[in-house]
């Protein structure tokens, strides 16, 4: 999970070129895609496990699976703290950290596993962790594939309602019409903005992109906006008269 997510934030990093005129930056959504896949297959290969251990639990050297757990603890949770420090508006660092976070869950529930077989006996307690380290996994996948899968279909970035910026863009004066709005998301963190907006003759359409390109900026964030302005024809003015 940190050698995909280095990877990928190295390639992320590189500055636009050729056809690649956004750069590399989708890199680490398909990163954390990557990590959400893993999660998933993981998730139901230890559901599979897991039951099969409940409904005929093989023997389980509780010692073994405990010195392990208590092995793994600790340098996972220092990887965790490591990347948790990070910039967490990443989704490629988040996904490495849900990653890490459901290793270091796992780890925790083997130890209690390990150490409940070792003191009773009770040899479903592997089966029984299983599920619960499943479930987290499962969880983690869900959200990593939702977040990644949202970028990939260039849905609005949450929190940033299209109708909202539409409504503001229409209420700057000058402007009779917004259309063609589109908001997307270019990777976790860089939202975008693509507008049609017609101002009226008398309108200054410098001064309309200018204040539009402020409000996207300071009001909603998007600090990356492509608007097309242009002044209203003589023959809408007409048919506007006409009615």
């Amino acid at each position: 999970a940190i050698a995909l997510a280095l990877v990928a934030l190295r390639l992320a990093g590189r500055p636009p070129g050729g056809s690649y005129t956004y750069g590399m930056k989708r890199a680490e959504i398909l990163s954390a895609h990557v990590n959400g896949v893993t999660l998933l297959l993981l998730g139901i290969l230890i559901v599979y496990e897991g039951v099969r251990r409940l409904i005929d639990p093989p023997e389980v050297d509780g010692s073994l699976v405990l010195i392990v757990a208590l092995i793994g603890i600790p340098v996972n949770l220092a990887a965790v703290r490591l990347i948790g420090s990070a910039e967490r508006r990443s989704l490629n660092v988040e996904g490495a950290f849900l990653h890490l976070a459901t290793d270091l869950f796992a780890f925790v529930a083997t130890a209690v596993a390990g150490a409940a077989i070792l003191i009773t006996g009770f040899e479903r307690a592997d089966g029984i962790a299983s599920m619960l380290i499943a479930a987290l996994m499962l969880w983690a996948a869900y959200r990593l594939l939702r977040d990644s899968g949202r970028i990939f279909m260039e849905a609005a970035p949450r929190g940033l309602d299209p109708q909202g910026v539409g409504e503001a863009l229409a209420a700057e004066p000058g402007v009779v019409e917004v259309h063609d709005l589109h908001v997307w998301e270019v990777t976790s963190g860089m939202p975008a903005v693509s507008a049609h907006m017609i101002v009226g003759r008398e309108a200054d359409c410098h001064q309309a992109r200018w204040r539009a390109d402020r409000l996207l900026a300071d009001r909603f964030g998007v600090e990356h906006s492509t608007l097309q302005v242009e002044h209203e024809r003589e023959e809408e003015l007409l048919d506007i008269e006409t009615h």
